[in-house]
């Protein structure tokens, strides 16, 4: 599909639009008092409420609304101090009321938005439409069972979790923005604590609608969604599939039919799943069962003072304070329990810079190697500190320190307990310095004239020889002044 592709960047442009479905993190389901628990024996984890039992009622969870609220504030959405709970109308297996209880017209929330980076390296704002609460549905299971083939079985434990839906403008461009705009999403759900939005357990989920329109033309393509994306991985994978194969069909002379198709990252393609009711085919009327939602200036203000500071405002902030680039700002705040780990321990070190080197550089290729996250590492934060300051102090050089926390990793102990078992002392004898100095100086004649003659590049070589004499404990900072002098002489 290479002139397909072409023709995306020369003739058509994509429009891309996200739905994503986040499980709030409650205690209990959204209508009734059933567990909201992942991994639970099938249909275990029901009641009459969320089997749809007739004369069950629903009664709204407090909690949910909170978070709800508490996710809007954080995506610079505007809450509505009143809004709606709506029937939408469909028949599924997975269904058992035949209707699912949503928001429609007067949703929770409206007009937010998600700053992403274009290819050029602009921000760009992504805005977010709404965000209504509704409940989930059931789980359909089609495999893992000896009869998969013929039949299909149900799980309705899932039936009744709460979910935050967010609608996303028509205003991403590119699978990499889409990713972007996901990714940010994501970390401020995490950040706020409404969600644990794992998506292999399918508490955050992703639709992606994709149209292409000719370049300068502002009326809208025909939209196609797509499914079954869980991972932010195949969800770019499946939109760009899909921009191809949309810019091959237009280009061909066809036309795109509005449908909903499935994701196979097997094929790296999509599949005609239906084709795609619109609003109406839902027949949605506000639910009887339920009054208007009212969240009023002053609740609203009370949850807005639980919001923790947000990914973007911690970075800028770590960077001002602490002298640290974007991108370690980036890693050190990927998640809020190592944001919080890290300033904790930068408030004590001796050089909050060193210290974010030392994670960045002795850790993270560790943990990667052992397939571990930070949180797990037996090196803590706490450690990492200490061995900053030890650097820092000139106790121990880069050399010791490798070293120590290769120990540390193979014996998984902290640092401190390492250090305290180890016990390397770095050399800062001057005069025990000097004669290790001599010693190099007389064994490398021919080394003492190349930089005599010019070559001050040389020093290097002398810095090494006098390293690997001493075992790496010879402080750097005195071989180098020593080093220097005695070279000048």
């Amino acid at each position: 599909m290479a002139t397909a592709a072409n023709d995306v960047s020369t003739k058509y442009e994509a429009v891309i639009g996200l739905e994503v479905h986040v499980q709030l993190l409650t205690k209990t389901k959204i209508f009734c008092g059933c567990p909201n628990h992942f991994g639970s024996e099938p249909n275990s984890n029901v009641c009459p409420v969320c089997l749809g039992m007739p004369g069950a009622l629903p009664v709204l969870n407090q909690q949910a609304v909170e978070f709800a609220v508490k996710a809007s504030q954080a995506l610079n959405l505007v809450v509505n101090e009143t809004s709606i709970f709506a029937r939408k109308n469909y028949f599924y297996p997975d269904l058992p009321k035949g209707y699912q209880i949503s928001q429609f017209d007067k949703p929770l929330a409206e007009r937010g938005w998600i700053e992403v980076t274009t290819a050029e390296g602009a921000l760009k704002r992504i805005g977010i439409t709404r965000l209504h609460m509704e409940e989930d549905a059931g789980k359909s299971m089609h495999e893992g069972f000896a009869d998969s083939d013929a039949k299909t079985y149900v799980d309705l434990n899932r039936t009744g979790t709460p979910l935050a839906e967010i609608v996303s403008e028509p205003e991403i461009s590119t699978p990499d923005e889409a990713w972007q705009y996901l990714t940010k999403l994501r970390e401020i759900m995490l950040y706020t604590e409404v969600s644990d939005c794992n998506m292999e357990e399918g508490s955050l989920r992703c639709d992606a609608n994709v149209s292409l329109r000719p370049r300068g033309q502002k009326a809208l393509g025909t939209k196609v969604e797509v499914k079954n994306l869980n991972s932010f991985r195949f969800v770019k994978q499946a939109l760009e599939y899909e921009i191809e194969r949309q810019a091959e069909a237009l280009g061909e002379g066809g036309t795109i039919q509005q449908e909903t198709r499935l994701y196979n990252p097997g094929e790296g393609r999509t599949y005609t799943m239906r084709t795609k009711e619109r609003a109406h085919d839902y027949r949605y009327f506000p639910e009887p069962d339920l009054l208007p939602l009212i969240v009023t200036a002053e609740r609203q203000a009370a949850i807005r003072a639980t919001l923790p500071e947000l990914p973007e405002a911690k970075r800028a902030r770590l960077i001002a304070e602490y002298g640290l680039s974007a991108g370690d700002a980036a890693t050190l705040t990927a998640t809020r329990e190592r944001a919080d780990l890290f300033e904790t321990e930068a408030k004590l070190a001796k050089s909050p810079k060193r210290l974010a080197n030392i994670v960045l550089s002795e850790l993270q290729g560790r943990l990667k190697a052992a397939e571990i996250e930070l949180e797990d590492s037996p090196v803590t934060l706490a450690g990492a500190r200490l061995a900053a300051d030890l650097v820092e102090e000139g106790k121990i050089s880069s050399k010791i320190l490798k070293e120590l926390f290769d120990h540390a990793f193979e014996q998984k102990l902290d640092f401190p307990a390492i250090y305290e078992k180890e016990k390397p002392q770095q050399i800062t004898d001057s005069a025990e310095i000097e004669k290790m100095i001599d010693e190099v100086i007389a064994a490398s004649p021919k080394q003492v004239e190349q930089y005599k003659a010019g070559k001050t590049t040389m020093i290097g070589f002398f810095v090494g020889q006098i390293m690997k004499a001493s075992k790496g404990k010879a402080n750097p900072a005195v071989v180098n002044e020593i080093l220097v002098k005695k070279l000048s002489e």
